[in-house]
């Protein structure tokens, strides 16, 4: 029987119940007690939550596994383990003694390890889960998993990843204020509306393909990658942190990114 060591002390009286009732006595493991970060035993006054508030935080199950393994248990240095490892390679014999503070940074840590070490197909279903939640309807899994790859970079939790991944679903209704005086003047509308049409007339819609295009249009313009990219981001996103440019607009694609470009571009012109 393995339970908290909070149960050690009423644990002899419970082996004489056993044995005056005639019954046979298990053998008993206690673990140490998980505690919050002022040392005391983990509550709800902690942040403890149910395990599936971690699921609705973008938690997946086997990081949550491996990080509740690991606070009371070790083999040699590893930090990162596979359920089939865990099963493999737990022996009760090496638990630790003593008591582990809870820590939510290092749990996000080791989420997001899992998820850059996991194949970006096994993402798809609870990438999908969370965008729903944010009202997106997500059937494309050629689509998701691009997205997978591109952003659990930048994500620590699959739910931040859902949140980082809504422009790819939703066209921008409003655009970065602050970002648009910046990056946008008469030059680069004209810009714009040339990389729409030149986009358009492309035949290959794939990352590299569009990387070409837009690199050639800002050399032959004498300007840096960015300072024609960045507007791009921010016409097609309404803001200005994304993936590359290239792989960007490849997983939007084509129709999309056109439309958005032309709204853009419209809607800068009125306002210059």
């Amino acid at each position: 029987m393995i339970r908290g060591d909070d149960h050690l002390n009423n644990t002899p009286r419970q082996m004489n119940m056993l044995l005056a009732l005639g019954a046979s006595v298990p053998v008993y493991a206690h673990l140490p007690m998980i505690l919050g970060s002022d040392g005391a035993k983990l509550s709800k006054r902690h942040g403890a939550v149910s395990v599936l508030q971690y699921r609705d935080e973008g938690f997946l199950p086997e990081a949550l596994l491996n990080y509740l393994v690991r606070l009371g248990w070790s083999h040699g240095d590893q930090e990162i383990f596979s359920v089939e490892e865990m099963i493999r390679l737990f022996d009760i014999a090496d638990v630790n003694k003593s008591a582990s503070a809870f820590n939510g940074e290092k749990l996000a840590w080791l989420n997001q390890q899992h998820m850059m070490r996991a194949p970006a197909a096994r993402l798809v279903a609870p990438l999908r889960w969370h965008l729903e939640r944010d009202g997106i309807d997500a059937h494309d899994d050629a689509q998701l998993e691009q997205i997978v790859i591109v952003q659990r970079e930048r994500a620590k939790t699959i739910k931040e990843m859902a949140a980082n991944s809504l422009f790819f679903f939703r066209s921008p209704e409003s655009y970065d204020e602050k970002a648009v005086r910046k990056h946008v003047n008469g030059e680069i509308t004209s810009l714009l509306a040339s990389a729409s049409a030149e986009l358009k007339a492309i035949g290959d819609w794939t990352a590299p393909a569009i990387h070409v295009l837009v690199s050639d249009l800002a050399a032959r313009n004498s300007l840096p990658l960015g300072k024609l990219a960045q507007p791009i981001r921010l016409a097609v996103c309404g803001g200005t942190v994304s993936p590359p440019i290239d792989a960007t607009l490849a997983i939007l694609g084509r129709e999309q990114t056109l439309t958005r470009l032309d709204k853009a571009v419209a809607a800068w012109r009125c306002e210059s």
